[in-house]
């Protein structure tokens, strides 16, 4: 070679180092860019879910929880229970009681800082998705208004949604990696997530099929019925091949499980009889005891909870989940199977993890009015959130259609493609802040009494409860004695012992959600259904149904002032009768 030539393809080489060298550091300036986009969108997904999160009145299912929780934190007595779901919120929140102080915000915080951290996972899928699809898949995150409203919500079911689509992601990186820490950490989310709520068994069967489909998937592939036994076997090979190298770390993968499990349900007995958590710890022959009773005695519990399902025709379960989901995550919906299509129809490999969570969120659709005792809004939430994933694959098209059609000075295309997507984010941010921060507790959207607000579930307590709910506190800090007496066969329990758990007085269910808030104010609480006690030893504050209103009214002396709000969003009008000597005019509710 002469001089010449090796001086030329040594320029080459060096051009085509440095075009490598900016092509790496392009690609990790964008990766970057979108790095720091998906966090900014996480940053104001956790903003929004924790603005004003303590102004809605508790739910009757968030009273009712935060009650017990409270009585837990105070007697050290429990044990699980399937009717009122898993021990997340047992253990969790009484510990951010104990540290801060127990209030509506930091009952409802678990739940919005893992249902406001979702966009991240965003990231976690980069092997998989494309720059423009990671951050529509955030902001669908952010934004869905169904998500959003129960991520400011101290119920489990974002707190299951989330901690399985953490679970995925991170196994997703697994395979990516091969880094052992992400099995760890999807593991520990699973374990977080049996923690929550039975339905739980329910994405574990939905992950079982639609693991089938995808392995079916390669079956299709194949040329014939000798390339889909190469399949087959090659699927069994690397199986063996991959239990044999991380079997210990699926070991301690179980191990971490069980231990997660274990603490979490455990029963804890401190003063009383029986086994318990803590008493084993300084009598460790307690500990078989123990972990049976956190694990089969649980077991049964938890797979009981699922015996009856759906009593009820099909189609009167489907209706009204498919209202909260045209509601709340109908653009959601939409753009899912716009994801799936063009990524299965679009000319390549149809992607693993678009086709995962289309099946896993579409079988939730069509199955969970199958299963559910009650169509209640929240149970969408396990349908929506995987379907969200395609649905951001959905709304990139929409994004590079436009993006192209300006490349090719198509003005129409780009406008079409602009109000899709606008529309989409719009719409989506739009009916989150109305559902969310204007209407949160109300039956209808807007002043007229003609669009229901879907995503609000019957007990709610209607709109105007929470002076009257300051002023009670006022009276449990100022008066000595009874603060509260409820009047009336609906109100009054016998014993107000026995509303320390979930087997409750009857009577103590109607006053939800107020003895979450009685309790968090420290006021002493009665009831009766005399009215002779209503007359003889009032208390500062009477609580009875409006059908009582003028009975208790005429055993009440004339400075009591009645103030009627409803329990739940309608057909619940209870009065509260409140002693004036306590109203001073900055206290009394308008």
């Amino acid at each position: 070679m002469s001089r010449d030539a090796a001086s030329a393809e040594s320029r080459s080489a060096g051009l085509r180092g440095r075009a490598g060298e900016y092509a790496s550091a392009l690609g990790r300036a964008t990766g970057n860019r979108t790095l720091a986009a998906i966090v900014a969108i996480a940053v104001l997904s956790l903003a929004i879910r924790l603005f004003a999160l303590e102004s809605r009145v508790f739910h009757w299912d968030e009273g009712r929880v935060g009650y017990w929780i409270l009585r837990y934190a105070e007697t050290g007595v429990w044990e699980y229970r399937a009717v009122i779901h898993g021990p997340f919120f047992y253990h969790v929140n009484k510990y951010l009681f104990w540290l801060f102080g127990p209030s509506d915000f930091l009952a409802r915080l678990p739940v919005a800082v893992v249902g406001g951290f979702l966009p991240l996972t965003a990231w976690l899928f980069r092997e998989r998705l494309r720059r423009a699809e990671m951050v529509a898949l955030a902001v669908l995150f952010a934004l869905n208004p169904l998500l959003l409203y129960y991520s400011r919500f101290m119920r489990n079911d974002v707190l299951l949604a989330a901690f399985m689509l953490y679970a995925l992601a991170f196994y997703v990186r697994l395979f990516d990696t091969r880094k052992p820490r992400y099995l760890y950490l999807g593991s520990l989310m699973v374990a977080l997530a049996f923690t929550t709520k039975e339905n739980v068994l329910v994405y574990v069967v939905t992950w079982l099929g639609a693991a089938v489909l995808l392995f079916d998937h390669r079956l299709m592939l194949a040329a014939n019925a000798d390339g889909r036994r190469a399949v087959a076997f090659e699927t069994l090979r690397r199986g063996r091949v991959g239990l044999r190298r991380w079997g210990p770390h699926l070991v301690g993968a179980l191990a971490l499980f069980f231990a997660v499990v274990v603490f979490f349900y455990a029963p804890r007995a401190r003063g009383v009889p029986g086994p318990g958590l803590w008493k084993a710890f300084s009598n460790p022959s307690l500990f078989p005891a123990v972990v049976e009773e956190a694990t089969l005695g649980s077991w049964e519990k938890f797979v009981g909870k699922w015996g009856d399902g759906n009593q009820t025709a099909y189609l009167s379960t489907f209706g009204p989940l498919w209202k909260v989901v045209r509601a709340g995550a109908f653009g959601v919906f939409v753009l899912s199977i716009v994801g799936f299509v063009a990524d299965r129809y679009g000319g390549g490999s149809p992607r693993d993890l678009v086709s995962f969570t289309f099946y896993w969120g579409f079988v939730s659709v069509l199955g969970y009015p199958v299963i559910v005792e009650n169509p209640f809004p929240w149970e969408p939430i396990h349908a929506v959130a995987p379907l969200v994933v395609p649905a951001g694959v959905g709304l990139a098209v929409f994004v590079r259609w436009g993006l192209e059609a300006i490349a090719d000075d198509d003005g129409l295309s780009a406008v079409l493609a602009a109000l899709v997507v606008l529309v989409a984010v719009g719409q989506a941010g739009a009916i989150a802040v109305e559902t969310s921060f204007v209407h949160p507790q109300d039956q209808y959207l807007g002043e007229s009494d003609e669009e229901e607000n879907r995503l609000v579930q019957f007990g709610q307590p209607a709109d105007g409860l929470r002076p009257t709910l300051d002023v009670i506190q006022s009276v449990a800090d100022r008066n000595d004695g009874i603060d509260v007496l409820y009047y009336g066969s609906d109100f009054h329990v016998a014993d107000e012992s026995e509303n320390d758990d979930w087997a409750a007085g009857g009577g103590w269910y109607d006053r939800l959600p107020l003895p979450w808030y009685t309790e968090l104010y420290g006021a002493e609480v009665d009831s009766t259904d005399r009215l002779g006690i209503v007359e003889s030893d009032p208390a500062p504050v009477v609580i009875a149904r409006a059908d009582d209103r003028g009975a208790v009214e005429s055993r009440l002396a004339d400075d009591y002032r009645a103030f009627e709000h409803e329990l739940t969003i309608y057909g619940s009008e209870t009065v509260f009768f409140v002693d004036e000597a306590y109203l001073g005019a900055e206290d009394a509710p308008e």
